[in-house]
């Protein structure tokens, strides 16, 4: 039970009113809170911007002078002491730095115009591979590793019950799976 005030003093009245939780503004959310300004990419979005990226850098270098060094003067073989035109030692040093930058982004662009798409870091498009260590082989019929091949109808299986199936398969549509995979025979 509450303590008895005396009437005529209303400091108790003011303390618990500053106090009470209840007649505080209480906003859902943050006002200082706002959206996040990053954006998630997609792969294709990423590699197109590295794309447009790497044919600016190569067309503004091509075009602003740096593609060419200056011929470099007499280049010091570790004295203590720096040359008096040391300042522009690192300045042709930069010069050819910017040059070979420039003719590794000119020969990836040309080896991957000349022979279509190559795997580099930038380009994750590429050829499938040829080796025979990376070509696995698929089931016809379910598209799962297929580590058996049926002798009388070359079809591949992944296991003993697609092989029932592959065995009770109706007169030519064995061939149609072959024509489908590009192993199908045609004897003329």
């Amino acid at each position: 039970m509450a303590p008895i005030v005396p009437s005529g003093d209303d400091s108790h009245q003011q303390l618990l009113d500053s106090l009470d939780l209840t007649l505080m503004p209480r906003p859902f959310r943050n006002p200082h809170w706002g959206p996040s300004q990053r954006r998630n990419k997609n792969i294709k979005q990423i590699v197109a911007e590295a794309s447009r990226k790497e044919a600016s850098v190569i067309a503004t270098q091509n075009n602003s002078g740096t593609s060419t060094p200056q011929p470099q003067s007499s280049v010091s073989t570790g004295s203590a002491t720096p040359l008096p035109g040391s300042a522009q030692i690192h300045s042709s040093i930069n010069q050819a730095t910017q040059s070979l930058s420039t003719v590794v982004l000119e020969r990836n662009m040309q080896a991957s115009l000349s022979s279509g798409p190559m795997a580099t870091y930038t380009n994750i498009e590429s050829a499938p591979s040829l080796h025979p260590a990376h070509q696995h082989h698929y089931c016809d019929i379910t598209g799962l590793p297929a580590p058996y091949t049926d002798p009388k109808s070359r079809l591949r299986y992944h296991n003993k019950e697609v092989f029932e199936v592959v065995r009770g398969l109706p007169q030519g549509v064995a061939e149609r799976y072959l024509e489908a995979r590009g192993a199908h025979v045609v004897l003329k």
